[in-house]
C-alpha cells in the first residue's frame, strides 16, 4: 500500500564538476515518486551545459537570478518569478552567462536520468 503523503527531509545531492549545486528531492536518485522528478539547483555566474536533447519534458521556475536557454536559434531569458516549458526531444542548452547566481526547479516528466539527457559534447 502506497503512503498517503511523503516528507522529502534528505535530498539527493547531484555530484557535479562545473559548481552547479542540483538537489533532487523527488526522483530516480532520490525518493522515486514513479513517472516524475522535482530538484533544486543554483548555477553559478559563467555556467553552462552542453547542448542536449532529452527524453523528457522540462519546466523549469526561477527563483532567484536569470537563467538563458537556447532552443534551435532562439535565445529565452528567464528572470525570478518566470518558467518555461521545454518539450521532450527538443534541442536545449541552459546557461548562466550573468554576473550573479541563479536558483531554479526543475520538473521533469518522465523522470529525469542521466541516460535521458543525450548531452552532446559541444
Amino acid at each position: 500500500m502506497k503512503e498517503d503523503y511523503i516528507i522529502q527531509k534528505r535530498p539527493f545531492v547531484v555530484p557535479t564538476s562545473d559548481n552547479k549545486v542540483i538537489k533532487e528531492y523527488f526522483g530516480k536518485a532520490s525518493i522515486d515518486p514513479g513517472n516524475y522528478s522535482i530538484a533544486y539547483m543554483t548555477a553559478p555566474p559563467g555556467w553552462k551545459e552542453p547542448f542536449q536533447m532529452p527524453a523528457f519534458d522540462e519546466i523549469t521556475l526561477v527563483l532567484s537570478g536569470k537563467k538563458q536557454i537556447e532552443i534551435g536559434k532562439h535565445v529565452v531569458k528567464l528572470e525570478s518569478g518566470e518558467s518555461i516549458l521545454i518539450r521532450k526531444n527538443t534541442r536545449v542548452r541552459y546557461s548562466n552567462p550573468f554576473d550573479e547566481e541563479c536558483s531554479y526547479i526543475s520538473f521533469c516528466i518522465p523522470a529525469f536520468t542521466p541516460e535521458s539527457v543525450y548531452r552532446g559534447s559541444e
